[in-house]
């Protein structure tokens, strides 16, 4: 039998698998790596944002290069609530993450690269050709299965350049002050510079599908509210990230089969906010630590890691079920508002996803936002089957 051509291969290259290989390249770039993407660039159409308190000091480090924008601290608004936080938040837009990662890899990026068919050492890409390696990585997004139950954090942005300042120096992460829509809506704000900003109209809903239409006019009809007249339209990113409220582990990672995964397909995301970042970050570094890369190896340290996170985030997907099953849709803003009254090193320690006990009976303390028997109701559908469909 012929020897792989690669020691690892990378199909789709989204911000996860990305990360794997700029990593790999850093630490170990006497590994035959080659990551494969679709599209002319890597890492697709986005802004991923992060809290500095998401990373430790070592993963801010080896990440800074990839950072478009930072600032020290960011507001929310809410109709019965406006407060402003301290701490570092940071974006990384996806144009200059392709810059700084495709030239790091070189010949071992490979753009224009149709994916048919994915196995845990070989890729079939469209044109017929195929790829040997010792282990393959999916990263080609969600993988649909009935042993999750999902709601969905839908989003359009806008990249706008204003005719004017917006008077924003700081991001506004929600600004739930606004109409809701059927869910809990809010509108997520990042001033580039005086003139330039990106407004993103987002619904926690409980079905993916977007309307377009409807969220560009709900950012037109935003702008103009503030006073900011569009000079143009620079730039559009959409997307719908996935909110887990129950599932069965082992029953999703028995239907992958053997096949290695990253991102979004392994599971490895804030179940609550679905940001995917420090989840990347932190498999880039574990696959680099390795011994063994090939896919039995590198199939069993993954489904660890994920199964890790699964367990971390056990109470996280509790509260996903008071939010999206108790009480009124459009009343789901109530939840948010009563957490951001929280002290501010708990909500830190939520957006990283390391609360504590202490965190955990503080956040379910005091009188609930929602009603009390649908929240006790919510709390107890534990498997995918009891919830109705979000998908």
């Amino acid at each position: 039998m012929n020897a792989p051509a690669h020691d690892l291969i990378l199909a789709g290259g989204g911000l996860a698998n990305a990360l794997i290989a700029w990593r790999l390249r850093q630490r170990r770039p006497g590994l035959r790596v080659l990551l494969l993407e679709q599209d002319e660039h890597v890492g697709g159409n986005h802004t991923w944002s992060f809290h500095d308190s998401d990373l430790g000091d070592a993963e801010r480090a080896w990440t800074a290069p990839l950072v478009s924008h930072r600032w020290p601290r960011y507001d929310v608004a809410f109709p019965q609530l406006r407060r402003t936080l301290d701490g570092g938040y940071a974006s990384i837009a996806s144009q200059d993450f392709a810059r700084v990662v495709e030239p790091a890899l070189g010949a071992a990026l490979r753009t224009g690269a149709r994916v048919r068919d994915v196995g845990p050492t070989a890729v079939t890409l469209e044109d017929g050709s195929r790829l040997t390696a010792r282990a393959v990585i999916d990263g080609r997004g969600m993988r649909a299965s009935s042993a999750l139950a999902l709601g969905w954090q839908t989003f359009l942005g806008q990249e706008l350049e204003l005719a004017a300042p917006h008077g924003l120096d700081a991001p506004v992460i929600m600004d739930a002050a606004v109409a809701q829509q059927g869910g809990y809506r809010f509108v997520y704000l990042l001033p580039f510079d005086t003139h330039r900003i990106l407004v993103e109209d987002t619904h926690y809903v409980d079905r993916a599908a977007i309307d377009a239409g409807t969220l560009r006019a709900n950012i037109a009809a935003y702008a103009d509210a503030r006073g900011w007249r569009i000079a143009s339209v620079l730039r559009e990113e959409r997307g719908a990230l996935p909110i887990v409220l129950a599932g069965d582990f082992e029953r999703y990672w028995d239907g992958i089969a053997g096949q290695p995964c990253a991102g979004l397909r392994a599971g490895l995301f804030h179940a609550t906010t679905g940001y995917s970042l420090p989840h990347a970050v932190r498999l880039a570094d574990a696959v680099c630590a390795l011994p063994d890369l090939d896919a039995p190896a590198l199939f069993a340290a993954i489904r660890a890691v994920a199964r890790g996170e699964w367990r971390r985030q056990r109470f996280f997907r509790l509260l996903n079920r008071m939010l999206f099953l108790a009480g009124s849709p459009d009343l789901r803003w109530r939840v948010m508002q009563r957490f951001y009254r929280l002290p501010a090193p708990l909500i830190a320690n939520f957006y990283a996803g390391r609360l504590g006990l202490a965190d955990k009976a503080r956040l379910l303390s005091g009188k609930p936002p929602v009603p009390v028997g649908q929240a006790l109701a919510a709390a107890c559908k534990i498997h995918p089957h009891q919830i109705r469909n979000h998908e």
